[in-house]
This record gives C-alpha cells, structure tokens and sequence, in this order.
C-alpha cells in the first residue's frame, strides 16, 4: 500500500533543476536509503516530499497520509543552550501538529509521548536535561519526537552522521526495530554507505546521480554494482 507517490517530479529553486524527473513510491513497511555524492539533491528531495518546496513539474501525491502527519528528524534540530528543555519536553513537542487548534498537550500526546520513550528504551531519561545527554541519547530522543508526529511515516537527514561507532550501530539496530516490529515506513539520507551488509539496512535503496537515479530493492543495488547478494 503506498503511503506517497512521486511522480515525474523535478525540483530546484528559481528554475535551476537540481532533481530531473524523478518517480517512485515508498510503501508501508518500506525502508529506503537515499544515496549519492554531495549535490545531487537528496536533501532537496526530502524537502519536496515534506512539502517544505514545491515541485517544478510532476507531483507529490500524499495517500495513506497527511503530509503534516509525516515524521522529520533534521540533521541538526537546533536547542538552545540556555532553554532548559527536558527529554519529556522534546518528546512531547513533536504532537504539536496533531493538537490543531488545541492550545494545550491533552492526555493522547502526553501518553503517545511516553508510549515513544518506552518503545526506544529511554524513558528513565524523561526528566533529564536534553543538554546533558550524550550524542546517541539525543538521537534516540529526537527520533522519539519524530515518532510523536506520526504512526505511519519519518523522514531522517543523515541521522547517524554526529556518532561514535557503537552508537551508530545501536541507532541502526533501533531503526530496524522501528521498521519491522512497528511498521514504520522510513525514508533515511545517509552517507554511510560501502555497499556492504552492515550500511546497507534498508530494504530499497534510491541512489541520486548527476544524471539520473536508480531506485530499487537492496539485493538489486547490490547486483548492479557487482556485489553478490
């Protein structure tokens, strides 16, 4: 069941085309890495599908789910050093596009919220300073708040890319869970790609060159490159 199609989209900004004609859907259950070298638009592309620019030509058509109801994980989600925010707090702000019109958190976000920090096994951090946690602490947390927007859907920008070796491991490990044991669909940038078993998590892989794309499953990726599957 597709949740978003893209079709025959171009996007850039003021007419300069930096994504030609690109088209695919990303299903329920999927896992997709975008891949490629700097300046080939896959951020550009994630800001097409969050709505955040509009196509030049083609669509983006949303049909399992709202576009406001799509998780986003930044690559850097800017907090300020002085606002003591806690884990609960973060968490929590990622339903404000649920509340509509609400001017309060109601009893739903601030269940759905827990619910999140225990699926990711942080929920003794609840009442801990976001400052003070380590890298792979805040990852975990703002994956959390990512989950808070959505049941469905998260779209991650190089999620992994501040990480030690170990928490990146974990990370992953974390986003497979998400993927297989809850059904949630996930779009993810990366650069840690070597095209081997370890990077290669997802299920799909969309690679963005300067002139063109491949989009397909893993095992395919992995075929066309000369690697065995």
């Amino acid at each position: 069941m597709s949740l978003v199609d893209i079709k025959n989209v171009s996007l850039g900004y003021e007419n300069d085309v930096v994504i030609n004609n690109i088209s695919f859907d990303i299903n329920r259950r999927d896992f997709i890495l975008v891949i490629g070298s700097n300046g080939v638009g896959k951020s550009t592309l994630i800001k097409g599908i969050l709505g955040i620019i509009k196509p030049l030509s083609g669509k983006v058509d949303y049909r399992e789910i709202d576009r406001k109801f799509i998780g986003y994980m930044p690559q850097d989600l800017k907090i300020d050093q002085n606002f003591p925010a806690t884990v609960f707090e973060i968490v929590l702000s990622g339903r404000i596009n649920q509340m509509g019109r609400r001017p309060f958190y109601n009893k739903e976000d601030k269940e759905k919220a827990i619910r999140n920090l225990q699926i990711l096994g942080i929920e003794d951090l609840k009442d801990r300073s976001f400052n003070e946690l380590s890298g792979g602490q805040r990852q975990k947390v703002l994956l959390a708040r990512c989950l808070c927007a959505t049941s469905s859907l998260i779209v991650l920008d190089e999620p992994s890319n501040n990480l030690d070796q170990e928490s990146k491991v974990e990370f992953y490990s974390t986003l497979i869970h998400l993927n297989e044991g809850h059904g949630i669909s996930i779009l993810m940038i990366t650069h840690d790609v070597d095209r081997d078993r370890d990077s290669l998590i997802g299920n799909k892989v969309l690679e963005l060159k300067k002139n063109g794309y491949f989009f397909g499953t893993t095992e395919d990726y992995l075929k066309e490159n000369g690697y065995d599957s």
